[in-house]
């Protein structure tokens, strides 16, 4: 499951100066490329704990309904010429309805929810169709620069037949404010890539008193593929 470079500008580069914490962390010295060792190669895709029956429903992981705006999130995993990719371990993760996330490290003056811990994984299917019930993430402060704020998204990770070939991401949703003011989404030079990384309403996903739908197809390499994180 490797991504290959596509249109030039439809992935984000490691070093975008406004997006300041690529500064410090892109590579400024030429890469080494290490071995593959076996061990490498074999290790175990899913861990040693199997998917659970909740893991793909992030509403129901804890004794109450988390609060906030229940969506289901569902798509498919595709190759460069549409094909259904089979198998993959698909994880996400994301801040709760008040933007923010189940982690130590945040301390934004955000409500945590005891019910909402904000991460899930699921397979996909012979079609390549991932589906996840979760609550729409808020929007929340990150300090990269003067009033930053990320929009609301949902963090993506992908596995194919070893560590190896993890792909990471994140989804947006339609028409959000901030996207012109997010560095992260406008590190994508090219608008058509761009939009790739934003859902769509899905009304026939929408469950009736329920949850709303949206549908996000996963591209893995070509021109049309996904913007996803370069990985050094």
């Amino acid at each position: 499951m490797s991504s290959r470079p596509g249109v030039r500008g439809s992935q984000p580069p490691l070093d975008y100066p406004p997006y300041q914490s690529t500064v410090r962390r892109a590579p400024h010295e030429p890469l080494i490329r290490l071995p593959e060792r076996l061990s490498d190669l074999n290790n175990p895709v899913y861990g040693w704990w199997p998917i659970g029956e909740v893991d793909n429903d992030l509403t129901r992981q804890h004794a109450d309904e988390p609060q906030g705006q229940r969506i289901i999130v569902s798509g498919r995993v595709v190759d460069e010429d549409a094909r259904p990719v089979a198998g993959a371990l698909v994880e996400v993760w994301q801040a709760n309805a008040s933007g923010r996330y189940h982690h130590s490290n945040d301390n934004h003056p955000a409500p945590l929810d005891p019910n909402f811990t904000g991460a899930g994984r699921t397979t996909t299917d012979a079609e390549g169709r991932y589906t996840f019930t979760t609550i729409k993430p808020g929007a929340y402060p990150w300090r990269n620069h003067e009033n930053a704020w990320r929009p609301a998204h949902i963090h993506f990770s992908l596995f194919g037949q070893n560590f190896l070939t993890r792909l990471v991401t994140q989804m947006y949703f339609p028409d959000d404010p901030l996207f012109a003011w997010d560095p992260m989404f406008q590190s994508i030079a090219d608008e058509h890539a761009r939009q790739r990384l934003v859902s769509r309403f899905d009304l026939t996903q929408t469950r009736p008193e329920w949850a709303l739908g949206f549908n996000w197809d996963i591209v893995l390499r070509g021109r049309d593929a996904t913007p996803f994180e370069e990985r050094v």
